[in-house]
């Protein structure tokens, strides 16, 4: 029988923080996009930028990859490379990033034990990786918007096999949200009510609104 006499007002420990989380972006490159049909293109790398801009808002520590960045898939998507101008994505042959030990050195010197992951595409580089850092004591979670399939049954199918073995689905918003969760927190609120009105379309226009139209009463 569940017992609430000692219920206080304390956030679930399974909540994301930024404290504990790392950003692991995969291969939002040209020619991972061209193969992607799953959902819209410029959603995906609206979210994407997202998520980008929260984990900086944050303080997130974000790792990059690309695969064959060179010979066949073409560099990070520009906006994330000018996001962090010192971080130089980790090139890979491998599918799987977490078969690459460099990425895997990568997190582990984050010191961060929960990774929020994205990129392209779900079905293999998302679900191959968040699986395998999953078997190896990581909690990931996946921004389910900001990565992509080639097909919706595709996409959708990895999205449950990862859900099946104990990976979270979220978004980028969310993950934003449940860093703030609190707007008392001003140290971050002016930045996060920025990004939220460049990439969450209608609540950012929403946003926008409320602070055109808020103002200091006029003197009579």
């Amino acid at each position: 029988m569940l017992n609430t006499a000692k219920a206080k007002a304390d956030p679930a420990t399974s909540l994301l923080n930024p404290q504990d989380c790392v950003v692991l972006l995969v291969d939002h490159q040209p020619q991972m996009f061209f193969g992607t049909t799953s959902t819209d293109r410029e959603g995906i790398i609206n979210s994407a930028i997202g998520l980008a801009k929260a984990a900086k808002v944050f303080d997130v520590p974000v790792v990059l990859t690309t695969v064959a960045a060179k010979s066949f898939s073409g560099p990070l998507l520009a906006p994330l490379a000018e996001l962090f101008p010192g971080n130089t994505p980790i090139d890979r042959t491998t599918m799987n990033c977490w078969e690459d030990q460099r990425v895997v050195d990568a997190v582990k010197a984050t010191g961060r034990t929960r990774i929020v992951m994205a990129g392209l595409w779900t079905e293999v580089c998302i679900a191959l990786a968040s699986l395998s850092a999953l078997e190896q004591g990581y909690r990931v979670y996946v921004a389910t918007d900001a990565c992509g399939g080639v097909s919706v049954e595709a996409h959708e199918n990895a999205v449950r096999r990862m859900v099946q073995n104990g990976i979270v689905p979220t978004t980028w918003l969310t993950t934003m949200l449940e860093w703030q969760r609190d707007w008392g927190r001003i140290r971050t609120y002016d930045a996060v009510n920025k990004v939220v009105q460049d990439h969450a379309g209608a609540y950012g226009q929403g946003v926008a609104y409320a602070h055109a139209m808020v103002r200091e009463p006029v003197a009579g």
